[in-house]
């Protein structure tokens, strides 16, 4: 433990010396201006600020110990080498390395060894933490066949270690099924399925950071993207990548994405049916119907005059122009931007028939002529998203027009607005309403693409949805997470396959993760009941933990009971949630409130006074808290729409505690769970 001990305190030492170098460097004299000045001194601050020591985050988690040096000729009876694993590399003065990343390959034994395949190690040891100080270790010598195979208590330990605060890193406790997820390339799509505590989210932001280790020069030029499902979400995850050190990872929301193209502001709300039809795939070809109408056949012919000449072009040849640029299905915009260079073309091949020898500045000056602007702005006019999508939502005629043998005659009824909106910043814009505009905008101009995109709880996107993900990654790839048991909105989708199709990449791998390691045993068997009447035929998540955690169901007579509840969950260590559905949210704070119990909101960071997390169960996906004390489950079924959708809801809700899950209710419980 000495020596231990004495590696992880020269290890700090080493990394201090590592920030103090960076700190140190006079970039005075290698800058040619003051741009590179800017761009050189932001990139040191990012170096600096990646090389932070983190007082209570240990640096290294565990070590290997190799038969053989790796890489070495083994018949030669290469001695075998010592590494330490941790959440980055540190080297010494002489640049030896102390602490090995758990990105790099010599690491990936410390995850998918076994008895069965060793991988060359003699001995895996783990390390045990309290704080920032290392307080145990325990060894693994896996090719002893006197050495009975055990689950380590460290891990154990790690696992259901108690939470309070945002979410934490799981480098220490990466599984092997995890692991080969986390590892997967960057050329190829991966989907997961996991159900409650399986870790998909955790692997997820884990596969960014091996992404960004790996490819980092080609994601440095492409940017990476990690898309939750709400805001409270993100500020939940935030802090993972930072303490693994990658800076760089833009995190946003689809309504976040698609609000910053389409340029409206969301002020309104749909019915559930309606936001149901408007996110159906085939408004697709709606909006690109829309879109290609404005284009009109010419039926004059375009004059060119340069000096003494005129140069005429017919009617026919323009046509002919015009139905070769549709026939491509380019881009509305590019089409449009090729117009009048494929206009001023004609015009040169009569200008060389006649003996002239024009070069590339006449035919952009031709391009630019008041004739061929003239000709392209009526046969081609600029097309703006957000009107044409309005006009799509108020015109009954034109909405008739493209939506012929697409969308029913109700369908298009219910699609329209009651009262129409005047102009573009006067109308109650949707979210499903901002997502059509950003598909015509993607039609008139091309969406830039990232190189890599996590998309989390994806089941609950629409088609329209994916399909603007979809053009985020359009040259790149994604890690989709989700729990088709989770899909809790009416266009919830009902197999990856089709979402994969609808993001654009059929060809992506689908992978299920099926061991629990955050859901207690109890908890995860009793919300398992649902799965037949919500999501038949998938896998019930098995827990894997050790410590059976703590359940029970009251019967109580008031809110007072589940206040005393709450109080209760309370003088355990570790963060309490009270979640509730949406409509109870307000009576309970009351109650809180009257009793004298400090109570956060969801993504507000819990504090040593005050542990407790009031949770509208709209918000309680992706979010764990150690204890839970959900009230009322009918009334979480009965604030959905439709039943499925609600007992997917109350699925959510059943599966967010980690070590204790108390259900309090005054009515009876849903059929389904009894």
């Amino acid at each position: 433990m000495a020596r231990e001990r004495a590696h992880l305190a020269a290890s700090r030492a080493a990394l201090r010396a590592m920030r103090e170098d960076v700190e140190a460097l006079d970039i005075s004299d290698v800058t040619a201006n003051w741009v590179n000045a800017q761009i050189l001194t932001r990139q040191i601050d990012e170096r600096i600020r990646s090389l932070a020591d983190l007082s209570d985050t240990p640096l290294f988690f565990g070590r290997l110990d190799f038969l053989h040096a790796p890489g070495a000729d083994r018949a030669e009876g290469a001695g075998g080498e010592q590494f330490y694993i941790g959440r980055r590399h540190v080297h010494d003065a002489d640049g030896d390395p102390m602490v090995i990343d758990w990105r790099a390959p010599v690491s990936q034994a410390f995850y998918r060894a076994s008895r069965k395949d060793p991988m060359d190690i003699g001995l895996r040891r783990r390390f045990g933490y309290t704080g920032g100080e290392l307080t145990a270790y325990e060894d693994e010598r896996l090719t002893d066949p006197a050495e009975a195979e055990t689950t380590s208590r460290l891990l154990q330990q790690e696992i259901e270690k108690p939470r309070v605060g945002p979410m934490r890193d799981i480098v220490a406790t990466i599984q092997p099924e995890q692991d080969e997820i986390v590892r997967a390339g960057l050329g190829g799509t991966v989907c997961v399925q996991g159900g409650p505590g399986t870790g998909k989210t955790a692997v997820g932001l884990h596969r960014v950071a091996f992404l960004l280790y790996a490819y980092r020069e080609r994601l440095a030029r492409t940017g990476t993207l990690v898309i939750g499902p709400n805001r409270s979400f993100l500020h939940y995850i935030e802090q993972v990548l930072p303490a693994l050190g990658e800076l760089e990872v833009q995190q946003a929301t689809v309504d976040d994405l698609v609000a910053r193209v389409s340029g409206v502001e969301v002020r309104g709300a749909d019915e559930p049916a309606t936001a149901l039809l408007k996110g159906d795939a085939r408004m697709a070809e709606v909006v690109r119907r829309a879109v290609r109408s404005h284009v009109t056949m010419p039926t004059e012919p375009v004059v060119v005059v340069r000096g003494s000449r005129r140069w005429r072009i017919p009617a026919y040849e323009l046509e002919e122009i015009v139905t070769e640029l549709l026939g491509r299905d380019i881009r509305y915009g590019a089409a449009r931007e090729a117009l009048p260079q494929r206009i001023a073309h004609a015009v040169l091949v009569r200008m060389e028939q006649s003996g002239e020898a024009p070069d590339d500045r006449v035919q952009d000056a031709v391009a630019r002529n008041a004739a061929v602007k003239a000709a392209v702005k009526t046969v081609w006019p600029p097309v703006d998203p957000a009107k044409l999508v309005l006009r799509l939502l108020s015109d009954p005629e034109f909405l008739a027009e493209q939506a012929d043998g697409v969308l029913t005659a109700d369908e298009q009824k219910q699609l329209l607005w009651t009262k129409p909106a005047r102009s573009v910043r006067s109308a109650k814009w949707s979210a499903a309403d901002a997502v059509l505009i950003d598909e015509a905008a993607d039609l008139v101009q091309r969406t830039p693409s990232l190189g890599h995109v996590v998309l989390d709880e994806a089941q609950d996107l629409s088609p329209m949805q994916y399909r603007a993900v979809g053009r985020r990654c359009t040259t790149g790839s994604a890690t989709v997470l989700g729990d088709l048991a989770q899909g809790t909105t009416p266009w919830a989708t009902r197999s990856w396959d089709e979402a994969l199709r609808h993001l654009g990449k059929p060809d992506g791998q689908v992978e299920e993760l099926t061991a629990g390691f955050r859901v207690p045993t109890d908890v995860i068997t009793y919300a398992s009941r649902l799965l037949p009447h919500i999501a038949p035929g998938l896998t019930p998540v098995a827990s894997v933990r050790e410590n059976p955690g703590f359940f029970d169901i009251r019967r109580v007579e008031d809110t007072g009971a589940v206040v005393a509840a709450c109080e209760e969950l309370l003088r355990h260590e570790g963060s309490v949630g009270l979640i509730a559905a949406d409509a109870r949210v307000p009576v309970l704070a009351e109650a809180l409130a009257g009793a004298g119990v400090g109570y956060l909101a969801p993504g507000e960071e819990t504090t040593a006074g005050t542990r407790l997390t009031l949770v509208p169960a709209s918000l309680a996906k992706g979010l764990e808290y150690d204890y839970v004390v959900l009230d009322e489950p009918q009334a979480v079924v009965d604030g959905e729409p439709d039943e499925r959708t609600g007992l997917r809801r109350l699925y959510v809700t059943l599966t967010r505690a980690v070590s204790g899950l108390v259900v309090t209710h005054t009515t009876a419980l849903p059929a389904q769970l009894t």
